[in-house]
């Protein structure tokens, strides 16, 4: 390929990029009028699972699609992917219930589960030979844009036109970016015939949603002790244990037992899901606390994501500068992170908007040292021969905590919520704001506490010497949204890739 083809290659991944940041933080600051307009009484109630399964789905593909991109190319896994996402796209915009939207979000989950990784190996094929310094620097300020103007879209169109159009919006620049790729990309293909863990993404996926619903249904739609949520929590407990027993069966298997027995790899798969579930969660619930709780528009409320966006700049800045180790990142990082936690979980219906945002800024301060560690932990640890393997699998673990955060934390709002109305089942959208504020409270709290025991994980790490040369990464670098995995790593490619592994939801972005 001509330099100006690869210039335009990249130019489309970095597009694509866009599109899933934008996406996974567009929603979050829609989802009060998206719930008051599909379902006012019981909408707010559904949220967690709006974000779990959209959260669900990626995570259930995303193993699959680096070995997709081995047997077909990852051309035509690029373009798949995007043309998934945007049929996902347009099917949400068109939803007329809840459960039609929880559904089609799990389509476009689909998609997504490929947009970031997928675009990632596209990169590493276009870099040339030799060529040791990706765009990670363009791409992290591609991702801080995308973190930051997403919500304020979002809330646009909440507060002046329709919300559907914050899922119609993608459709333009996706087939922008398919019309491109099908032009300017000519990448090799790697006909190798690899076998696909199906049976293994079968069975975590089963894991995954009969934990979910134990976490979502479990005192509330049914007693602890009733025979549904025990059911549920045998068939997780079968899934886990079957999908334990294939792993080491399966020629190709999605997460490689070996790995679980190097202390840095399996430190680093631990932090990464508690990570993600403490994360998901905060401007989902920290959305619904502003336009509900406080009475504040979409669009005001859309704003908030850019503080946090201020501080991951300013947190990259200072890194630049300090020079400290991984693991003093690492613990100082997630430090920071469970103390800004914590200072929301003080907020009350009264509290200062402006001291909001300042805790948001110390947020962002936090996150901004995690991007990217434990992918560097992990890429150095794992031998060579399982590098694709290992690099998924923080993305894997963050995917799959992410989700459970969100089934968990929806769970507890809406106890909480109950607790403060006498015992009534009340919905979040119906309570008053002490009660609403009080739920939203708890969630912040438990967040915390999941840093914390994140920070203390982190004080264990050590980070091993390198057991291939280290690549620069090729990926947005300070992106709250949920990071690419690189898939199972090739001959054609001597340096690893070395995508972010920043925050779920940051769930944020998947907290759509």
């Amino acid at each position: 390929m001509s330099r100006v083809e690869r210039a335009i290659g990249m130019a489309l991944c970095l597009a694509t990029i866009v599109l899933a940041i934008l996406d996974q933080n567009i929603v979050s600051a829609a989802i009060v009028p998206i719930v008051r307009d599909l379902d006012p009484v019981h909408g707010v109630d559904q949220v967690a699972w709006l974000v779990a399964a959209f959260t669900l789905a990626a995570t259930v593909v995303l193993p699959l699609y680096g070995r997709l991109c081995d047997a077909w190319g990852p051309k035509r896994v690029f373009l798949g992917t995007v043309l998934l996402f945007l049929i996902g796209s347009v099917l949400c915009g068109a939803a007329q219930t809840m459960g039609q939207l929880i559904a089609f979000r799990a389509v476009q989950g689909l998609g997504a589960g490929g947009l970031m990784s997928v675009s990632m190996v596209v990169m590493a094929q276009l870099r040339r030979p030799g060529d040791r310094h990706g765009p990670g620097g363009v791409a992290g300020l591609v991702g801080g844009f995308g973190m930051a103007i997403g919500p304020l879209i979002g809330g646009f169109f909440a507060d002046h036109g329709e919300w559907r159009w914050i899922f119609y919006v993608n459709v333009p620049l996706g087939a922008l970016i398919l019309t491109g790729a099908l032009i300017v990309l000519r990448l090799p293909r790697h006909g190798a015939g690899t076998h696909l863990d199906l049976p293994g993404a079968a069975l975590v996926g089963g894991f995954a949603a009969a934990l979910l619903l134990v976490c979502d249904w479990g005192g509330e739609r049914y007693p602890w002790s009733s025979p549904a949520v025990l059911g549920l929590a045998a068939a997780a407990v079968a899934c886990l244990a079957a999908f334990l027993w294939w792993q080491r069966r399966s020629p190709d298997p999605i997460l490689p037992p070996g790995l679980f027995r190097i202390a840095a790899v399996r430190d680093s798969f631990v932090i990464q899901a508690l990570v993600g579930m403490a994360l998901v969660g905060v401007m989902v619930y920290l959305m619904v606390y502003l336009q509900v709780g406080r009475g504040i528009s979409a669009g005001a409320a859309g704003t908030y994501p850019a503080f946090l966006a201020a501080g991951i700049a300013l947190s990259g800045i200072a890194l630049a500068r300090l020079g400290w180790s991984l693991r003093t990142t690492m613990v100082a990082g997630t430090g920071c992170a469970a103390l800004a936690l914590g200072a929301l979980a003080l907020t009350r219906t009264g509290t200062p908007l402006w001291l909001i945002r300042a805790e948001l800024v110390l947020l962002g301060i936090g996150f901004g040292q995690l991007l990217g560690k434990l992918i560097m932990v992990v890429q150095r640890a794992a031998p060579r021969h399982q590098l694709g393997a290992a690099t998924t699998g923080v993305r894997f673990f963050q995917s799959l905590g992410g989700a459970i955060g969100a089934a968990a934390f929806g769970s507890l709002l809406t106890a909480v919520i109950r607790s403060r109305s006498g015992g009534l089942p009340v919905a979040a959208s119906a309570a008053t704001p002490e009660a609403l504020t009080a739920g939203v409270d708890t969630v912040f709290a438990a967040a915390a506490v999941l840093m914390l025991l994140s920070a203390l994980l982190a004080t264990r790490l050590r980070q091993p010497a390198p057991a291939t040369p280290p690549a620069q990464p090729d990926e947005p670098s300070a992106t709250a949204s949920p990071p690419p995995a690189v898939p199972a790593a090739r001959p054609a490619t001597p340096d690893p890739v070395a995508p972010g592994d920043g925050p779920a939801g940051a769930g944020i972005g998947q907290s759509r």
